[in-house]
């Protein structure tokens, strides 16, 4: 969904800054058990104004395929926007995208299920057995158990289209 609501000024600003745009990703981060540096490679398209499609290439959560419910918050036309949504597991995922500096600052809060076990939240959203295995990660811990991450990426490629991301129903339960 756009923000703010039933403005054809964000309507038209999305159409422009960020409508079947995708985007290729690194994060420069540590390694969750070594603290070595890494890079993590993320890609995202902004499928439609309350959709997103993404991959993780690198990192805890390299080999997860996901899409979800998303919504969009213009800060300022051609230049900021924030992507917020809630995952399956039970994170939290914000996004600023800083459209002239090619840089995406990120606020991810993971539940504890999502983030003690990575490797439970890998697979594809389209396979019924790992989105039921998702949404089981969301039942470990409570609210207040959550690694919060703070990061920033440098954005690599910027494109339109859906690249080699699979493209979804845009009727399909995200939660």
């Amino acid at each position: 969904m756009l923000h703010p609501e039933n403005s054809a000024a964000v309507k038209a600003a999305f159409k422009k800054d960020l409508e079947d745009l995708h985007l290729v990703y690194d994060y420069d981060a540590q390694n969750v058990t070594t603290g070595e540096p890494e890079k993590w490679r993320y890609e995202i398209w902004l499928r439609s104004s309350d959709r997103v499609v993404y991959a993780i290439h690198g990192g805890p959560m390299a080999g997860r395929l996901n899409f979800q419910k998303a919504d969009y918050q213009c800060i300022r036309e051609g230049e900021l926007w924030q992507i917020n949504w809630l995952e399956e597991t039970g994170s939290l995922v914000s996004l600023c995208l800083d459209l002239p500096q090619q840089r995406i600052t990120a606020m991810i809060g993971f539940s504890i299920g999502h983030w003690t076990q990575a490797e439970q939240a890998h697979g594809d959203k389209r396979d019924p057995e790992d989105f039921a295995r998702w949404r089981k990660l969301a039942e470990i811990g409570k609210q207040t158990d959550r690694h919060i991450l703070y990061d920033q990426a440098v954005i690599l490629e910027s494109f339109r289209g859906s690249g080699d991301l699979q493209d979804i129903d845009l009727n399909a339960p995200t939660l």
